[in-house]
């Protein structure tokens, strides 16, 4: 009873959601509207567009805009592989990581530049901060970025059947960027830094859980009675 209810819940919530949502991303993947957040990230945006020299106001053709998402996708790869592969001698290392192996990083590279995020490694053994925060944490951003544009751009290909152009994708890719993603990690960050959330750069912890011998199986396997001692490495 509770599954139906969570489903109808899930239901109900993405139906309400769906209109003004949708409306938002109507107008931020329409360059010439406006979003409500320009005195926030409007610099920014103008501030990319010259760093690209790209001209917001000037859309490209199908296979200028496949182009320059494809190179935009190679270079974040190849920037994530080089990163991963040379960790080691890269800051915020603390734990004193070894690069990864080359197919491990190209398969780690490859997997979240195309958003599917395929983990066969263990995050907090294997990659050091500066990896976790840089190389991959910023194809969290670029990926899903790059997957909304590609779906806008379809979408502006449906509906304009003799038009020769579909967009431009980096205006689009900044724009999802600033507007849809980056409020919405904010927004969450500020929640979990609420909920007290730990995040630093120290080397790991090592914690002993100290837990009464006499406490029956049935019960411990349910509920959480411990003492925590931290020790550092």
């Amino acid at each position: 009873m509770i599954g139906w209810i969570q489903l109808a819940l899930f239901i109900g919530v993405l139906a309400l959601l769906t209109k003004p949502v949708g409306l938002y991303l109507y107008r931020v993947l329409t360059p010439e509207a406006r979003v409500g957040l320009e005195p926030v990230f409007g610099g920014l945006e103008r501030m990319f567009y010259k760093v690209v020299r790209v001209d917001p106001k000037r859309e490209q053709d199908w296979k200028t805009y496949a182009f320059s998402m494809l190179a935009f996708s190679l270079v974040g790869m190849l920037l994530t592989y080089l990163i991963l592969r040379l960790q080691h001698l890269l800051p915020l290392n603390p734990q004193g990581f070894g690069p990864l192996s080359h197919h491990l990083a190209f398969n780690t590279a490859a997997s979240f530049t195309t958003n599917t995020n395929w983990q066969s490694y263990g995050g907090e053994s294997t990659m050091s901060y500066f990896s976790q925060m840089v190389g991959l944490t910023l194809h969290n951003f670029t990926s899903a970025a790059v997957g909304i544009a590609i779906a806008a751009a379809l979408v502006r290909g449906i509906s304009r059947a003799s038009a020769k152009t579909i967009g431009n994708f980096w205006v689009d890719l900044i724009r999802v960027s600033l507007y849809v993603l980056l409020p919405i990690s904010l927004v969450f960050a500020v929640f979990l830094a609420s909920q007290g959330m730990i995040q630093n750069f120290k080397p790991y912890e090592t914690v002993q859980i100290v837990q009464d011998s006499s406490l029956d199986s049935t019960l411990a396997s349910t509920q959480v009675i411990a003492q925590v001692r931290w020790h550092r490495k």
